[in-house]
């Protein structure tokens, strides 16, 4: 292909009238793409994808959908979990080559849950310019749809399979004065609003988001108790993303509070275990309770 046939297989079309994709500059760019309504997409990604001399995704027959949607020609490149440790060189090679490598996942934002984030080291470590291209994310849209507290939140990705592990990663959270969201399996989702309502309290307000952006797209809102007994014996389908909402502002620890409970725990055993249970018991992070006992000590003479 020559370089003006290159040129003039870079295009997309948007209301079935091709538009001309400006050339990119050498860098990774990491783009988002929709989550199911294909409307979603930005008129900067499809330039993006369009643009870019390489194109890697997750999976290339859904990228093809996309491509195809809008009428980029590019050749998607797969780079995913099972081949990232071979495909991640060849893509960083192309950046050292002075090429442009768009990257996207199925779904949403690349980096968020997905291998894109072993790439995005790579290129940095390499030197390279990386640039985000922004647009649809769950964990987003299921917050601004949720009807929760949207000031403070963290995203913890998927809860650990086993019983077990959710408990214990539920309980490190509980306290967080956040509005907390995670990515859900269909398949577990009722097991995981008991065992929420069980460590988190049943009246902890949440939201179970379902098929966002797509055709049966639900949000049930409700306290975690209600929510647990609905879906009980309900068979889930599509994807989920669990919202639920910070602890009363009575259930978050009061600066004072831990204060006391460190230097009690720091009678019988040494700082650094002090302070990981303290995180253990309020849900704050370790090192800075570690530090908060520190400084106590020095401020006690000792």
């Amino acid at each position: 292909m020559t370089d003006n046939e290159k040129a003039t297989s870079r295009t997309y079309r948007v209301a079935n009238v091709a538009v001309p994709a400006r050339p990119l500059e050498p860098a990774l760019y990491l783009v988002a793409t929709p989550i199911g309504n294909l409307g979603d997409i930005t008129l900067r990604a499809l330039e993006t994808l369009a643009g870019a001399d390489v194109l890697a995704c997750e999976d290339t027959r859904v990228t093809r959908v996309l491509l195809d949607r809008f009428g980029i020609s590019g050749r998607p490149f797969a780079y995913h979990e099972h081949n990232a440790n071979e495909a991640g060189p060849r893509l960083i090679a192309a950046l050292d080559e002075g090429k442009s490598v768009a990257l996207v996942s199925d779904a949403g934002t690349p980096l968020v849950s997905d291998p894109g984030y072993r790439l995005g080291q790579l290129a940095l470590e390499a030197g390279h310019k990386v640039v985000p291209i922004p647009g649809p994310s769950a964990p987003l849209a299921a917050l601004v749809g949720s009807g929760l507290p949207s000031d403070a939140f963290l995203f913890a990705g998927f809860l650990p399979v086993k019983e077990k592990g959710r408990r214990d990663r539920l309980a490190e959270l509980s306290k967080i004065p956040a509005t907390l969201i995670f990515f859900e399996s269909p398949h577990r989702i009722s097991d995981t609003l008991v065992i929420a309502a069980d460590v988190l309290g049943p009246s902890r307000p949440a939201c179970v988001c379902r098929e966002l952006t797509k055709t049966f797209e639900e949000f049930r809102r409700g306290p975690l108790g209600d929510l647990a007994a609905q879906y009980a014996d309900a068979t889930v389908k599509g994807e989920v993303v669990l919202v639920i909402g910070p602890p009363a502002f009575d259930d978050v620890p009061a600066a004072v509070d831990v204060d006391v409970m460190l230097r009690e725990l720091a009678v019988s055993m040494p700082a650094t275990k002090a302070a990981a249970e303290a995180a253990r018991l309020t849900g704050l992070s370790r090192k800075d309770l570690y530090q908060r006992l520190i400084e106590l000590k020095d401020g006690d003479g000792g």
